[in-house]
């Protein structure tokens, strides 16, 4: 779906990421782990289209990135942001909608009504008594599930998210992980930068590390996150703690 091969980014002249080589298939669900200044963003940026890399070649359904028309590019390929500013003016429903654009010169199917479907996001965020509200009077919580519900209405074979759990309680996390799992299972790929490792052990089923010093081992969620590379990765002591189904870690 998404690969990059020999990819390298430098940011300001120093090199965080050199000749990574990276496959997201359809129903894979990926987290991209590392501590503050190793290059997500950068790498996220880079994927979706909006950094040039230093090398490398980065394409999506075997087409090079750079040769790919941007409307179709947004059919294929949908990112969120850290940060947006917060000066939209209409009403979070509005808001949401604003996500089928790349759609709007495509033919909808006859049973197919925007506005239903936006609603029925709200709904599966917990924004649905927010519909009339203006977006630009919502909590910081609440506009970050009105943007992931605007990305979701995009409907992108391939999502790239950064930090999607920030400003959210940890009801909502829960609600917005689930989300994203659930589009996984429905065949879109994923790739999103956690800074929660227990949340990438519990939903996602493949994840990147990103070192300070370059290493950037990938793989299975169960056989990566372990307590040894946790460690290694932030620096700090990580505790273990299994409930049934749950792997969670616990810095010390």
């Amino acid at each position: 779906m998404l690969k990059a091969s020999g990819l390298s980014i430098e940011v300001a002249g120093r090199s965080l990421i050199e000749g990574l080589a990276l496959e997201v298939e359809r129903g894979q669900c990926w987290a991209l782990l590392g501590r503050n200044g190793t290059g997500k963003t950068s790498l996220l940026f880079a994927l979706a289209g909006l950094r040039r890399p230093h090398r490398g070649v980065i394409q999506i359904e075997g087409r090079p990135l750079a040769d790919t028309p941007r409307r179709e590019l947004a059919l294929r390929l949908g990112i969120l942001l850290q940060d947006e500013p917060a000066d939209f003016w209409g009403s979070t429903l509005d808001y949401v909608l604003l996500g089928r654009f790349p759609r709007s010169r495509t033919a909808f199917a006859p049973d197919t009504d925007p506005r239903e479907q936006a609603q029925r996001l709200l709904v599966e965020l917990e924004l649905a008594e927010h519909l009339t509200q203006p977006y630009r009077t919502l909590s910081g919580g609440e506009r970050q599930r009105a943007r992931i519900a605007q990305l979701l209405m995009q409907d992108p074979d391939c999502l790239l998210l950064d930090e999607p759990l920030q400003h959210l309680d940890l009801r909502h996390q829960l609600t917005v992980m689930q989300a994203l799992a659930a589009r996984a299972r429905a065949g879109r790929a994923l790739l999103m930068v956690l800074h929660e490792p227990t949340a990438a052990a519990r939903f996602c089923d493949h994840a990147l590390l990103l070192y300070h010093a370059g290493r950037i081992p990938q793989g299975p969620t169960n056989e990566l996150l372990t307590q040894e590379n946790l460690e290694s990765l932030y620096q700090c002591r990580i505790e273990p703690v299994s409930a049934p189904g749950i792997q969670a870690f616990i810095p010390r």
